[in-house]
């Protein structure tokens, strides 16, 4: 019985509090590492990270936090790799325009500092697009290495999982975000 009840408080935890993710290509890079042999990847090992599953069911998603989602139909599409879950930075909110002129990306006409980018530069030109009402504009940190909405355009609230809140692997790189 107790075993029972142990595995049981495991999955309702899993299913509706924290899931743990692995972070498998190097659209986040250098925030959160994936294994080399992928290319892109600047580390041995890839990150393990825990989402926090119901903090969007009680606050708004904020720009700048690293989210877990399921992956749209037309990401699945578009994007190699394995499918099911995406881990992107929230860029844009709801009614947001955005646009990327001559390497630097604005929200609402004014820039958006972004310190977290891999080697500071963020693609080419784009846009500009405003993000539908209840919709989330995502990009990974490595912006020449990442599938995103960019390609597949803005992400469904519903499909959002939640915002990563720590890394629990490997050891050396423990800690919250």
């Amino acid at each position: 019985m107790t075993i029972a009840v142990a595995v049981a408080a495991v999955l309702a935890i899993k299913a509706w509090v924290v899931n743990p993710y692995r972070i498998p290509s190097s659209s986040m890079e250098p925030t959160l590492h994936c294994a080399v042999p992928e290319p892109g990847c600047e580390a041995g090992a890839s990150d393990r990270v825990l989402a926090n599953r119901f903090a969007y069911r009680f606050t708004d998603p904020e720009r700048g936090d690293i989210v877990v989602f399921e992956t749209p139909r037309e990401a699945s599409e578009l994007c190699p790799g394995p499918g099911g879950v995406f881990v992107k930075r929230l860029i844009g909110l709801p009614g947001d325009t955005l646009e990327i002129r001559d390497g630097q990306l604005y929200v609402n006409d004014q820039p958006l500092d972004e310190p977290y980018v891999n080697g500071g530069e963020i693609g080419d030109n784009f846009g500009p697009v405003t993000v539908p009402e209840d919709e989330y504009f995502m990009m990974g940190d490595n912006r020449y290495q990442s599938c995103d909405s960019r390609e597949w355009g803005a992400v469904p609230r519903e499909n959002l999982i939640g915002p990563v809140f720590a890394r629990y692997w490997p050891i050396q790189r423990i800690g919250f975000q």
